[in-house]
């Protein structure tokens, strides 16, 4: 029988907090690499269980950090830090929204190992984490979930994560937004199957 996502969202917690979890044990040489995927319209109840969650472990000792990361945050701080946002804005109306992804992906030098995100994570996660990606929705078509998997996994060698997904994953393709090809993947597991 399929699960309810308020099913599915209260099975998170104590997943992450099995210790097998988090040392990758029964994964047979796997990456320690899973993915939540959701009905996209039910990004609003995904967002308010993952804040409660995060401050849940702000307010009651664990022993290991979860470390919650929004792509699109991290994305719009390093614009605004760099002083781009009104030139961004000024060349999606200039050049076109093509012309502004691809700036903004150089930016962030995705076509390389020491990309932004993969940088910017390494630097602010402690060993002993769980990490959750948020924000794969809001931050399309700048950049892709497969390309953002692919990129993770050097940087979070033996830390588990897990990404959050507006669409479906059936193990092999992603589908963002149960609706646009977002490539497969195949390295991941369901966190929840």
């Amino acid at each position: 029988m399929k699960k309810t996502l308020d099913e599915k969202l209260r099975m998170i917690e104590p997943i992450i907090s099995d210790e097998n979890f988090r040392k990758n044990r029964g994964l047979s040489n796997e990456v320690g690499y899973y993915i939540f995927d959701y009905p996209p319209e039910e990004e609003l109840k995904v967002r308010k269980y993952l804040k409660q969650l995060e401050n849940k472990f702000k307010t009651v000792p664990h022993d290991f950090e979860l470390k919650i990361y929004d792509l699109y945050d991290i994305m719009i701080d390093l614009i605004e830090e760099e002083g781009l946002l009104e030139a961004c804005i000024e060349m999606e109306e200039k050049d076109g929204m093509d012309y502004l992804v691809s700036s903004v992906y150089d930016l962030l030098n995705m076509d390389s190992d020491d990309n932004y995100f993969n940088t910017y994570i390494l630097e602010n996660t402690p060993d002993n984490s769980v990490v959750f990606i948020t924000g794969v929705g809001k931050i399309y078509p700048f950049l892709r979930a497969h390309g953002i998997l692919n990129k993770l996994i050097i940087a979070l060698d033996g830390i588990p994560m897990v990404l959050f997904y507006p669409g479906k994953y059936d193990g092999q393709s992603l589908t963002l937004f149960s609706l646009f090809d977002d490539g497969n993947y195949y390295r991941a597991l369901p966190l929840i199957r």
